[in-house]
């Protein structure tokens, strides 16, 4: 479908269009037509009022009020033109999702009339009250204020009639109530730390940007179909139903020609996010069936994070045009692959150098291995956090399981990568360091190839795996926003920068060189990051044993997985950085264990539902036929014959007959374990209970219902089956 028919398709259904029908050929036509772009603000800004945007963006220079009413007037001047008629503060709370609160452009004239307004202090902040967003007590209901406030680093844009204004969201109080606020914190961080290290190579260096590159992968189910499965509408997974006789063991679906339907649905989506500005450049049919994945071209980190937002509620969106639904729970169906968000991130410089890649010469070499070696200290510190910022009750389920890395944080080199850390630590400074007369310095193994970047396998059970000039975190899970782990990773590597700073220095005052300083502390790094470093199988039982041995995290439960954010290593590690406050981290860990107990309660009482309203009656129906049928037999046969031809009917009975007392008597106990958790007051002890007490009966009651879907006549079941569900037609 092309924008002009899908956009005639949108006025049909009396909704009005996402974006004007545009009559172009080419991606580059209509690239950013809804986004106030640079180019766009060039336009209807003054030059003042430009260069003073731009350098409050660049620079991180504040912008006065008269210069955000300039702006203010510019954006709604193009906005009108577009034909919005409203705007909102568009911001990203402790949900995993995002928020926004419409307002129309209009102001009373004082006349009895009215005049379209916008000025500078509605764009910079606003109190959208939002007191149900969860705060982990950092207010209370009663104290409901709270600001969002304008993030002119990431570009205003429209939506339908709204133009939507990228903004952090903040407590009275001034603590962050959202992911972008201690993202922006944690970019700033990362690029103080690291262009502190660059001026050791480079005093040219003045910036330091984080990239994001996120691969999203999803399902499509039908609509119809979808509205058949009460668990896939309040839950996202199936809560029951068995396995279908294929699904993707014969490998058919991955990279495979896409469906018709869901081609014409990629292209829509396509070009919905090349409209907003969204770089989007990869799609293709992943593992499971139904199962796709997009990627974009990189981007910087807080931009590629509100862009991963935008995209998945245009998702969601466009679906529904095409009869589809989106799935973006990390599993939600049983023994197929599940859906990650792969965030490939990697740090550059504002001198057009990645920090991990190699150089021409050795010195730039230096440079690469001083970057990925402290890295790899920073996920050694921190593994406990990194796992802790990507759990969640729906991605425990995907974590170890077909191609999705294990809950146990490691990272993968590769064969090249890991030779050289092992060859330089094992290397002698006088045999290692040769200093010119020009002052550069050469590493005593010779030069790292150039080639580096085709020389390493993505080995694809490591959750923190080095893939030729990035580093791709394959753990976080499709439904998470990425601010999650990226505050968390921007974090630790940017305390672990400023460590390697201060010994370094101490190494210089103690009469070393700079050069013989930096070569003893990586050397003593890499010796001490090695637990971190692994190149097997994660799904190993040898490699857990192993992680163990090596003191890396191997916590299972979710709820005490989330301590990690509390450990005073970790307190420590954010305070520095000026990213997250002690107040602010048990604040978002009450969030965490709160959304936990949420998620898996729903999940407990649709199961409960499901099972006693939908499946037991129709099996028992069907249990019925049987005993009349054993009945009719009776009557038909003789005595011998009868107990000849009956003998399966009644054992069929019996099964179901035990089936249907188990799941009854589980689910009652299911019950009576949610109300003992239920009593418990404080969160982090009921998310540990519905972990320990209630979590275990959703697969054993689904065990026996998945048994009885085998048994009951296809034709009485109340359900969409797996092998509808999964095969799109």
């Amino acid at each position: 479908m092309s924008i002009s028919r899908f956009h005639a398709v949108e006025k049909a259904s009396n909704r009005k269009p996402v974006a004007a029908t545009i009559p172009a050929t080419k991606v580059s036509d209509y690239f950013g037509i809804h986004v106030f772009t640079r180019k766009t603000q060039k336009k209807y800004l003054s030059k003042e009022t430009y260069g003073a945007l731009t350098r409050a963006i660049d620079q991180g220079t504040p912008i006065d009020r008269e210069i955000a009413n300039h702006v203010a007037a510019g954006m709604r001047m193009w906005a009108l033109e577009k034909g919005v008629t409203h705007y909102t503060h568009w911001f990203q709370p402790l949900t995993d999702g995002t928020a926004e609160k419409h307002d129309a452009f209009v102001e009373l004239d004082g006349n009895g009339g009215m005049i379209e307004a916008f000025s500078g202090k509605i764009l910079v902040q606003q109190e959208p009250d939002a007191s149900s967003f969860p705060s982990g007590g950092l207010r209370n209901t009663f104290e409901a204020r709270g600001y969002s406030a304008w993030d002119p680093s990431s570009p205003a844009f429209i939506v339908d009639d709204t133009l939507c204004i990228p903004t952090v969201f903040i407590a009275y109080t001034g603590e962050a109530l959202d992911y972008k606020t201690p993202l922006i914190r944690s970019i700033e961080a990362l690029n103080k730390a690291a262009v502190d290290v660059c001026h050791y190579f480079d005093e040219e260096v003045n910036k330091v940007i984080t990239y994001l590159g996120w691969e999203q992968e999803y399902f499509l189910v039908d609509e119809a179909l979808y509205a058949a499965r009460p668990d896939l509408m309040l839950t996202e997974r199936t809560l029951l139903g068995h396995e279908s006789a294929k699904n993707q063991q014969l490998d058919d679906h991955y990279f495979g020609s896409i469906p018709t339907r869901v081609q014409e649905f990629m292209k829509d989506l396509e070009e919905e996010c090349y409209i907003l500005g969204i770089p989007v450049k990869t799609r293709h049919n992943e593992v499971a069936p139904n199962q796709f994945e997009l990627a974009p071209i990189y981007e910087e980190c807080n931009l590629a994070n509100d862009h991963n937002q935008l995209l998945l509620s245009i998702m969601k969106r466009v679906a529904r045009h095409h009869n589809f639904r989106i799935l973006l729970h990390e599993k939600p169906f049983m023994g197929v692959n599940g859906s990650g968000k792969h965030c490939n991130w990697s740090m550059g410089t504002d001198t057009g150098i990645n920090l991990f890649s190699p150089g021409k010469d050795r010195e730039d070499n230096l440079r690469f291995i001083t970057f990925v070696v402290n890295t790899l200290m920073a996920v050694y510190k921190y593994n406990g956090l990194l796992k802790a910022s990507i759990a969640s009750a729906t991605n425990a389920f995907r974590l170890g399981a077909n191609e999705a890395p294990p809950a146990i944080i490691s990272s993968f080199l590769g064969k090249q990568i890991s030779e050289i850390l092992d060859k330089f630590e094992n290397s002698s400074i006088e045999d290692a360091i040769e200093v010119d007369a020009k002052k550069r310095l050469y590493l005593g193994f010779g030069q790292i190839p150039e080639l580096l970047l085709d020389n390493t396998d993505r080995n694809r059970t490591s959750p923190f795996a080095f893939t030729g000039n990035r580093f791709e975190f394959r753990a976080p899970g499709s439904s998470a926003n990425c601010g999650s782990p990226m505050l968390a990773l921007n974090s630790a590597v940017a305390y672990q920068l400023m460590q390697f700073k201060k010994d370094v220095e101490n190494k210089r005052a103690e009469g070393k060189s700079k050069e013989a300083a930096i070569f003893e502390v990586l050397k003593a790094y890499i010796k001490e990051s090695k637990p971190v470093r692994f190149d097997g199988n994660g799904y190993s039982e040898e490699w857990k044993e192993e992680a163990a041995k090596r003191g890396l995290d191997c916590e299972t439960s979710v709820p005490l997985q989330y301590d990690a954010y509390l450990r005073p290593e970790v307190v420590c590690m954010f305070g520095a950085t000026g990213v997250l406050s002690q107040k602010e981290l048990e604040a978002r860990n009450e969030v965490k264990w709160e959304m936990y107990i949420k998620k898996v309660q729903i999940e407990a009482r649709v199961l409960g539902d499901l099972s006693l309203n939908h499946i037991i009656p129709v099996v028992i129906r069907y249990q019925t036929a049987l005993l009349e049928n054993i009945a009719r037999l009776k009557e038909t046969f003789s005595a011998e014959e009868y107990e000849e031809l009956s003998f399966e009917p009644k054992r069929l009975t019996r099964k179901i007959a035990t089936h249907i007392c188990a799941v009854t008597k589980m689910v009652e106990e299911m019950i009576e374990a949610r109300k003992v958790a239920n009593r418990l007051t404080d969160y982090r002890e009921k998310a540990i209970a519905y972990h320990d007490t209630v979590l275990p009966y959703l697969d054993e009651i689904r065990d026996h219902i998945d048994d009885l879907e085998l048994m009951v006549d296809n034709q009485m079941w109340p359900l969409p089956k797996y092998r509808e569900l999964l095969f799109l037609r």
